[in-house]
Order: structure tokens, then C-alpha cells, then sequence
């Protein structure tokens, strides 16, 4: 796949393909090493400097050794064609395997559903172009080939395809709308969750109050970027954390529902190959309609 790189300051190629493609820094690493990358026509290291305005090649790869099983398990397609598939995600559900990980996700059902999916991300994440946390519900958008996948990494990226969220918080806001910005990174004491710290990436998040409740508040979030656990992050930093995030609050929670009360409601994007825009709404999750009808929604 050709593409061609925008004026900006010089940057190592490895990281800039990283965000570009929307995958792992040593997967692109391998990538380059594996001479399926040229810039400008030839080859280069992983260090190579980029300037702007050069035209970087990806050769076309095959997701076909996969090394998980496909699975027959449920899948709520949203919409399907011969770029992409377009998927409502059930919360509890994994997106892709790891190491603890090695079945029941969304890439074994969708192993099991199709064999055409984009190999940019390798064998653990074929197709996966964005993520939605485990117990996450909602819409999501899948290649089913390269050329598709750079089409909606760039997207995302540029933030021309646009994602919006609901979700249940603790407390009543106050505001009817507002914007949340703090630099998203590693908790320095537990590494397995993120906080809002100084030397993290930039992240900004809209939210905008649907319904007030006694104690809880119904909130539409949309991502201005796209940072991991950035909903929850920056609605617990401003003192609202999401009903049933135990990972970021230890405040009881009354309802059933395992996990935290967070739903990619709405994804707007560019049809990679017909160039339309679409808009793709992922139902409000049985859980979080029963937590609405006994707050009196």
C-alpha cells in the first residue's frame, strides 16, 4: 500500500508507520527488517529519519498462518462488504488473543466468519484496527485487507472518523457539556492502569450530560483522541467515575452488571474504497437499558 507522508519534523520511521497503520512499534520493526517496507523506493532501517513529503510502499501481506483457531461464537454484525466488517462487540468479550488469552475473543469469531482480513497487525490481531476494552460493548470497525486498514488507521489518526460513546458515572455533573484534557499515561504505582500525568500523550475528551439521575449521571462521550482507557481515565480524574469500573473506583455499585457501564454508541468513517461517509449505531447493551430503567429513566 503507497501513501505519502505530510510536512512534519523529523521522525524515525519505525514510530511514524507505528500511529500511521495502528500497530505495535516491533511489529512495524519486523516489517521494515522483512523488506516489506520502501521509502522513496528503497529500502531503509527502522531509525531512517523522516522529513515530509516522502512516499513510503507496504507490500501486501497475508494474514493466512494464523496460528488461533477460528470459533463459532456469536457475532452481531452491524455491516459487512468486501472491505469491511462493522461489528457490535458484546461486552466481556476479548478483542484479540495474548498471552492469556488464546480463545473466545472477537478475531477467533471472526476467523471463523471470513478468512479475508487485513495481515497488517499480524497474526494475533488480523483485521483489528482499533480496540475496545474488554468490557466494553459497542460498535467496531474491521479490514478485511490492507488497503482498508490503512484507509481507517489514517482515519483515526486525522480523527476524520469519528467515535462517540455512552456511559453511566457515579455523581451528578453539573455542567451540561464540557471538555476534559490531561495527558494520558502509566500509573506510576500500579502498571496496569492509566492516569492523567504530565509526561503521557495528549488526550482530549467531549462529554455532554443526556440524563441526571440522584447519584448517577448519563453521560455521551466523543474521542477527540484515542488513548487506552481514556473515557474512564479522564471521567474518573474529573470526580465521575463509570458505574462498575472497579479498576478505577473502588465506589459501590447497586446494579447488575459486570464491568464498567461504557457503550461505543456511534462511529462515523470514509468508505475505504467507495469514499462515502458512513455512520454505523450499536444498540444501548440490555445491562445499561435495565441500570437506565431503575434510575427512573
Amino acid at each position: 500500500m503507497k501513501f505519502f507522508v505530510e510536512e512534519l519534523s523529523p521522525r524515525r520511521l519505525d514510530v511514524y508507520l507505528s500511529e500511521k497503520i495502528s500497530a505495535s512499534r516491533s511489529h512495524v520493526q519486523k516489517l521494515i527488517s522483512d523488506e516489506l517496507v520502501t521509502v522513496n523506493g528503497e529500502h531503509v532501517k527502522a531509525s531512517f529519519k523522516l522529513a515530509g513529503g516522502e512516499e513510503i510502499f507496504i507490500r501486501e501481506i497475508a494474514a493466512a498462518a494464523v496460528e488461533y483457531l477460528p470459533e463459532n461464537l456469536p457475532l452481531d454484525i452491524l455491516y459487512e462488504d468486501a472491505d469491511i466488517i462493522v461489528v457490535n462487540k458484546a461486552r466481556g468479550m476479548t478483542v484479540h488473543p495474548a498471552e492469556t488469552v488464546t480463545h473466545g475473543t472477537l478475531v477467533n469469531a471472526l476467523l471463523y466468519h471470513c478468512n479475508d482480513l487485513s495481515g497488517i497487525n499480524g497474526v494475533k490481531r488480523p483485521g483489528i484496527v482499533h480496540r475496545l476494552d474488554k468490557d466494553t460493548s459497542g460498535v467496531m470497525v474491521v479490514a478485511k485487507n490492507d488497503a482498508a486498514h490503512l484507509s481507517l488507521a489514517a482515519q483515526i489518526q486525522s480523527k476524520t472518523a469519528t467515535r462517540t460513546y455512552r456511559a453511566i458515572v457515579h455523581g451528578v455533573i453539573n455542567d451540561d457539556a464540557g471538555i476534559i484534557t490531561g495527558a494520558i499515561g502509566r500509573d506510576k504505582l500500579d502498571r496496569k492502569k492509566m492516569s492523567v500525568t504530565p509526561d503521557g500523550k495528549s488526550a482530549v475528551t467531549e462529554f455532554k450530560v443526556l440524563t441526571r439521575f440522584e447519584n448517577f449521571t448519563y453521560v455521551e462521550c466523543k474521542l477527540q483522541t484515542g488513548r487506552t482507557h481514556q473515557i474512564r481515565v479522564h471521567m474518573t480524574a474529573i470526580g465521575h467515575p463509570l458505574l462498575g469500573d472497579t479498576k478505577y473506583t473502588a465506589r459501590k455499585n447497586p446494579f447488575d452488571i459486570s464491568g464498567q457501564a461504557l457503550h461505543s454508541h456511534t462511529l462515523t468513517l470514509i468508505h475505504p474504497t467507495r469514499g462515502e461517509a458512513m455512520t454505523f449505531t450499536a444498540p444501548l447493551p440490555d445491562d445499561m437499558k435495565n441500570i437506565l430503567s431503575e434510575l427512573g429513566a
